[in-house]
């Protein structure tokens, strides 16, 4: 079997990049003349062990994809030419234009186990094929977006960056974690591209290359400063940090007031080190920023500690989601031909037919308690989902990252106390309804009946 080699993925995209075995289902429901129309939704089966509350994030992502999931010329060949799949295969594919419906949590939305976060309803092979790329987008921003509100939570007041792009499992994955976090609160990001794509920004410093590349650290402060006067922030722990902000004492009068960064040692007792010196120079108005190893609970104790730190930048820890680098989720069918579906594996199993999820606040707009019900309920409180696609066609405006991120801080306030703390509580209560109750019972009796 010869197969041509492939050119470059298109990864906002491409439907080719997908698990084989959405291609062997999409082959048999094909021969099976199988086109009602289905329901899938993803959802979190539990909550990780760290984590009392998860944010929704990756929906524009997910959304532009549903629409515009394509196959290339030179996918089509090397589909055509791997002899794996019948000509019905490939022509559906090479076809494939999204015709069903799309509900979805806003980004930013607070949400918990079992919820559903996204629902298709749309043909079954349509809606089969989208999966691995949907689970793709929406697991992992919802992963950068939660770890990012924890550290916001951990840091009251302070600026905190995403420096994690070196860090990041691929270059997609670094944009779109820079993306998450800002989202949640981040002021900014390291990452480039995220200033032209997503109007997110930038921040940048210096490394320890560009001091070790000149005689001297001082040498090193001079040129940065000459050539970047409006990004001088002097990175002063290349050999000695006392010695390094001591340097920038010396050459206040030669500088424009910016900013030293400290990378590495104990980042707290380094900060009072150095405040205290340049506090004594007079140089008061020079912020510090902090990196190296810094996640929620160093946040949180430096925050204890009263460091004087003014920025925090933020990697590994950020773009891996390093405690919890992956989450319990899935993309599974609820519903076919009109007909509620459900799994039961040991496990694994799930509320039977399309659900919704609605919430309660009390005093103060805090969260009160979530309820998941029958995706056609009317149940008292705020709806989670909204309608984003219909027929084919978005039908409601994708808001900005700028409104996202103020509806994401409008949903880390409303959290209730016990949830804004890095440590694990007592759980949020999310309540069934007894109407889904009910239907999963009934789809019970009928799924032992015909085993």
């Amino acid at each position: 079997m010869r197969t041509e080699t492939l050119g470059p993925v298109d990864f906002a995209h491409s439907l080719l990049l997908t698990d084989l075995y959405q291609l062997n289902m999409v082959e048999a429901y094909l021969a099976e003349e199988m086109h009602e129309h289905a329901v899938f939704e993803f959802f979190v089966r539990k909550l990780p062990r760290t984590r009392g509350f998860l944010m929704a994030a990756g929906l524009e992502q997910a959304v532009r994809f549903i629409l515009g999931a394509r196959l290339s010329d030179d996918e089509i060949r090397w589909l055509k030419d791997c002899g794996r799949f019948t000509d019905r295969l490939i022509d559906a594919v090479a076809g494939f234009r999204f015709s069903g419906d799309v509900d979805a949590m806003p980004e930013g939305t607070v949400f918990f186990a079992n919820e559903p976060v996204l629902r298709v309803t749309a043909p079954i092979a349509q809606a089969q094929l989208l999966e691995t790329r949907l689970v793709n987008f929406l697991q992992y921003q919802c992963l950068v977006a939660t770890k990012a509100a924890r550290m916001v939570l951990a840091a009251p007041g302070k600026t905190l960056v995403d420096f994690g792009l070196r860090r990041a499992h691929s270059g997609e994955a670094g944009l779109l974690a820079a993306r998450a976090a800002y989202i949640a609160g981040f002021a900014g990001t390291a990452t480039v591209p995220a200033e032209g794509r997503f109007s997110i920004p930038i921040f940048g410093t210096m490394a320890h290359s560009f001091v070790q590349a000149h005689d001297s650290e001082e040498a090193s402060f001079l040129a940065f400063a000459e050539a970047r006067p409006d990004q001088t922030v002097f990175l002063i722990d290349t050999y000695d940090t006392a010695r390094g902000a001591r340097k920038v004492v010396s050459l206040a009068a030669a500088l424009a007031e910016k900013g030293v960064r400290i990378d590495s040692g104990d980042l707290g007792q380094h900060a009072k080190n150095v405040r205290a010196i340049l506090d004594a120079a007079g140089l008061t108005k020079v912020s510090i920023v902090a990196s190296g190893g810094v996640d929620e609970y160093v946040l949180q104790k430096l925050t204890a500690q009263k460091a004087p730190i003014d920025t925090y930048g933020i990697g590994t820890s950020l773009v891996t989601s390093d405690d919890t680098p992956a989450l319990d989720c899935a993309y599974k069918l609820k519903a076919y031909a009109g007909q509620p579906k459900r799994k039961r594996s040991e496990g694994k199993a799930f509320w039977a037919g399309a659900t919704t999820a609605v919430r309660r606040h009390g005093a103060a707009g805090i969260m009160n308690g979530d309820t998941i019900g029958k995706a056609d309920e009317d149940l008292p409180g705020e709806t989670l989902l909204q309608r984003v696609v219909e027929e084919g066609r978005l039908v409601r405006e994708l808001p900005t990252l700028a409104d996202i991120r103020k509806h994401a801080g409008r949903q880390v306030q409303s959290l209730p106390e016990h949830l804004r703390r890095l440590e694990t509580g007592p759980a949020y209560e999310v309540a069934v309804s007894p109407a889904l109750e009910e239907l999963t019972r009934t789809v019970d009796e009928q799924l032992t009946q015909s085993q």
